[in-house]
């Protein structure tokens, strides 16, 4: 048996599956919002880490239910959003919050950055993952760090005890090298702290051993492997099933994001594309600030179920929103100052629901035809994962608006995680 993690925006999910793929038990819990406090999103990695115990709590008890227990896991893999990053002392105690994934305005930061970048390196603009290191090592709580840790990166290390390790996905935006496998040359002039940095490994590599005090905690077997992570959008995408060169997955959670299996990498950080390597393939994609989260500003959860019902996808508003939960944007378009479009607001809540509905698939379609536009392999289909798979008439709208294959996806990031762990350990044999 095999265990994913996925460590999102609204809450913890874990899945166990076995070495046929087939799900055998997920949970998911709950995570607060972030602090938005005084400009850029903030957390606690402490409540992660509660989210991740309980989930694991959760799974023991399922899994009693046909004659197991979390002894039985062999391997562990963990995801977690793109970008999140905080730094920890010498015991993996965190010194800082984390900035999340989404916070922009380090402008110092990336004027700094912009003297010695090269000029497709991701570690360029104000919401970059490198401006948020250099932020984090310049406060005074710094002063006791020993590592940057990603988000999916501090919850391995909590697993395992062993810190100072990440993938080579969620090292991508901070500036590491793909091709060069190595942090570049630059990072010193501009001061980066380089010991902080982790030792850079694929995905699936092998971490180590579930560490005592989790053997001892949860039940986990002493022999469990933890493999090296990747981040969230990634993980949605192994979970789809998705295998071939055109082949496309959308995740509709907080935020979007897409990816694209494609013969060769593409990147423009102007518009904010990357590629990332998986398994001897290249994903190219980008995550948008839109979502979900920009939804929930205008109604709940129950309010968006009630509209679905009066949708019409066949007659489209006419609206040109762009759904946002703040200013800034980073995909299609990468601007920190990108402001939403959300008005002129109809009286009719269904409408308005659905042009909103409108903007996000826009946005999903200009995102896929700005990989095309690079050269990435032309898009033949499109997978669909997230909470937003579930609302039937948005997925007629964005084939309508799209012009794609577009089918839903059961599958979750946790169980795309679960598979890492299955193809370390069938590595390791």
């Amino acid at each position: 048996m095999f265990l994913g993690i996925d460590v999102g925006t609204s809450g913890v999910r874990a899945a166990v599956i076995d070495a046929s793929e087939t799900l055998l038990a997920s949970t998911e819990h709950a995570l607060p919002p972030p602090d938005e406090a005084p400009d850029f999103p903030t957390q606690r990695p402490a409540v992660w880490w509660s989210a991740v115990s309980e989930c694991l709590d959760s799974l023991a008890v399922s899994m009693k239910l046909f004659g197991s227990d979390l002894s039985d896991i062999e391997a562990i893999a963990v995801d977690g959003t793109s970008g999140t990053i905080c730094l920890a002392d010498e015991d993996l105690n965190p010194v800082t919050s984390a900035y999340m994934y989404n916070a922009s305005g380090f402008q110092s930061e990336a004027d700094s950055i912009s003297q010695f970048a090269e000029p497709n390196s991701l570690a360029l603009g104000s919401g970059s993952t490198l401006a948020r290191l250099l932020r984090l090592q310049r406060s005074p709580e710094a002063r006791g760090a020993r590592f940057a840790l990603h988000q999916a990166d501090w919850i391995a290390a909590k697993l395992t005890g062993i810190g100072g390790r990440s993938d080579e996905n969620n090292a991508l935006k901070l500036g590491y090298d793909l091709f060069q496998n190595c942090w570049p040359s630059w990072f010193e002039s501009l001061g980066v702290k380089m010991e902080l940095l982790p030792e850079v490994r694929a995905v699936g590599d092998p971490l180590g051993n579930v560490a005592a005090t989790c053997v001892a905690r949860f039940g986990l077997s002493r022999d469990a492997l933890v493999a090296i992570g990747t981040t969230d959008g990634n993980a949605s995408f192994l979970g789809s099933g998705a295998s071939s060169a055109g082949e496309a997955v959308t995740s509709l959670g907080t935020t979007l994001t897409v990816k694209l299996l494609s013969e060769k990498p593409v990147v423009d950080p102007s518009r904010g594309v990357y590629s990332h390597r998986l398994f001897g393939m290249w994903l190219a994609g980008g995550a948008s600030n839109t979502g979900g989260g920009a939804l929930l500003q205008f109604f709940s959860p129950e309010r968006m179920a009630e509209l679905e019902l009066q949708l019409d996808p066949e007659k489209l508003t006419g609206t040109d929103f762009y759904p946002l939960p703040r200013i800034g944007e980073r995909f299609p378009v990468a601007d920190p100052n990108y402001a939403p479009r959300h008005s002129p607001r109809s009286k009719n809540d269904a409408e308005f629901f659905q042009g909103l509905l409108e903007g996000i698939a826009r946005i999903e379609r200009d995102g896929y035809r700005a990989l095309e536009s690079l050269g990435a392999t032309e898009v033949s289909s499109i997978r669909t994962s997230g909470g937003g798979a579930s609302n039937r008439a948005w997925m007629r709208i964005r084939k309508r608006i799209i012009g794609r294959d577009i089918s839903a996806s059961s599958s979750s990031a946790a169980e795309g995680s679960a598979k890492v762990a299955l193809k370390c350990w069938t590595d390791r044999r």
